[in-house]
């Protein structure tokens, strides 16, 4: 054979693509049993030499990025993203719009005080916002400048860090998002993964060790203008509003700044590999965020992996587990994850998905907010209540159109339940919209004549959107409910072959 044949010979396979979907912690027993699951008649990767495969590579580092964000492309841009997003203003009161009159000035000052290594940032306003399970979320709201010289940050930053993150993380992600976790959540307990540890890390992002995060970062970036940058603006300092005075920031990263994600991602990729590294074939890890869920084929697989677990986050990153609310179950008894509940039917055995209680009172409580009883509204006669008139009513027609965009938009999300129900999934819940439309319209609540008047086919001549009638649209192919990327709402990667579970 010539030379050259035998080289064109020997790149066969090389480059080329295998669509696959991979379940990494499989034994090799079981990646054979599945290989016609997983391939898709694609030819294989071809396997690198011994002798590269255990060639030591050079840790390559980013010495100069600190002109990179101050360059003023790169903070008009960011500037246009912190517009886009808009936002409350923080503790000088500078909104968007007063920031937008002058904002070339503006981004020119900022890109020389940065430059000039003289820009600060200010102390973020604390906002404290209710949680959909009870309770209060802290938010960290920093001034429309400091947003801009974070998002400047993050638009230099991800793709450097986007290159070393863990398939195992979904949060804050380009092309990543809830769907495909919960993609993965979904194989995962259909390929006999029933033992899960649904684990809840305490008060994250208050608890963030600032030492640690810049260790993260420093692998990565050698940049002494950006890490102290960072420190900058992890240690800006919180007021409360009641209060007015500064608080120092020792610990954490607020949420409600653009850099706030990335870094928690940063954060937590020692804890996705060392889990992936250390455990291959018995436990699978799923994290969106500070939420994550462990998976096993037994229970002392699984308590063997909390243990683990505990061991990374409360030893080497400082964290604490919540003791309430982690917990080893089995899919059986069921799990909730990222608004979906998750069991087994004890009447069928059938895997359910649902969405779970806290995401129904969310639900309910949206639903009230959009659809208001006037103080002031007289209880309506039947006979004045007429197609005619209901369609020529101004305020239902805004309330309805209100009421459709959350029930798009909601369905979007949680169509890919595992209902018991199939033909109507979501049959209680337009019931309960239904119902505050008629109270809307009548002053009224609970059953009447307004429910033999406003009827189902009534409410629909009004252009009330079902979300059964949703589901149906979808699965018939004739609809489908749009979704921006990593947003609730888009469609899950099923097929990706970068999703993968383990």
């Amino acid at each position: 054979m010539s030379k050259r044949a035998a080289k064109n010979n020997s790149n066969i396979g090389v480059g080329q693509p295998a669509l696959q979907i991979v379940f990494p912690f499989f034994t090799e027993e079981e990646t054979r049993h599945t290989a016609g699951e997983t391939e898709v008649n694609e030819p294989p990767a071809s396997t690198p030499s011994s002798s590269i495969r255990h060639k030591p590579e050079r840790k390559r580092k980013w010495y100069s990025l600190i002109d990179k964000v101050y360059a003023l492309p790169n903070l008009w841009e960011a500037w246009i993203r912190v517009k886009t997003n808009r936002g409350a203003p923080g503790i000088d009161k500078m909104t968007i719009a007063r920031f937008n009159e002058d904002a070339y000035a503006r981004i020119e000052q900022l890109a020389s005080d940065l430059k000039q290594r003289t820009y600060r940032p200010q102390p973020v306003r604390r906002k404290l916002i209710p949680k959909s399970g009870g309770g209060q979320r802290p938010l960290g709201i920093p001034t429309v400048r400091d947003r801009i010289v974070q998002q400047a940050l993050l638009q230099i930053l991800e793709p450097i860090f986007e290159a070393k993150f863990s398939d195992r993380s979904h949060g804050f992600r380009k092309e990543r998002g809830c769907s495909t976790a919960l993609s993965v959540v979904d194989r995962a307990v259909k390929h006999g993964y029933t033992w899960v540890v649904d684990a809840d890390i305490r008060a994250f992002f208050d608890t963030v060790d600032h030492e640690k995060l810049l260790k993260a970062v420093g692998e990565e970036v050698a940049d002494g203008s950006v890490l102290n940058l960072i420190t900058h603006i992890l240690k800006a300092g919180l007021v409360e509003p009641s209060v007015g005075e500064v608080e120092p920031t020792e610990l954490g990263t607020p949420q409600g700044g653009p850099l706030s994600p990335l870094l928690a991602n940063i954060y937590l990729h020692a804890f996705d590999t060392q889990i992936a590294a250390t455990r291959p074939g018995q436990c699978g890890l799923v994290r969106y965020a500070d939420d994550f869920v462990l998976f096993a084929k037994s229970e002392e697989a699984a308590r063997e992996a909390l243990s683990f677990a505990r061991e990374i986050l409360e030893g080497e990153l400082s964290l604490t587990m919540h003791p309430e609310k982690t917990r080893v179950v089995s899919v059986a008894e069921g799990f909730e994850f990222l608004g979906f509940h998750y069991f087994r039917d004890p009447r069928t055995n059938a895997l359910v998905k649902e969405v779970r209680r806290k995401s129904v009172l969310r639900f309910r409580e949206v639903i009230r907010s959009r659809t208001p009883r006037l103080k002031t509204q007289r209880r309506v006669k039947a006979k004045h209540v007429t197609l005619p008139r209901l369609r020529s009513n101004q305020r239902l027609g805004d309330i309805i159109a209100s009421v459709n965009r959350q029930l798009r938009g909601w369905h979007g999300y949680f169509h890919a339940v595992w209902s018991r129900y199939p033909a109507s999934p979501f049959c209680n819940f337009d019931g309960y919209v239904r119902g505050r439309i008629r109270s809307s319209i009548t002053g009224r609540i609970g059953h009447g004549w307004w429910d033999v008047r406003l009827s189902n086919r009534v409410l629909a001549e009004l252009g009330l959107v079902s979300l059964d009638t949703l589901q149906s649209k979808r699965y018939a192919g004739s609809s489908a409910t749009p979704a921006r990327k990593g947003k609730p709402g888009g469609e899950p990667y099923a097929g990706n072959p970068h999703v993968r579970f383990g």
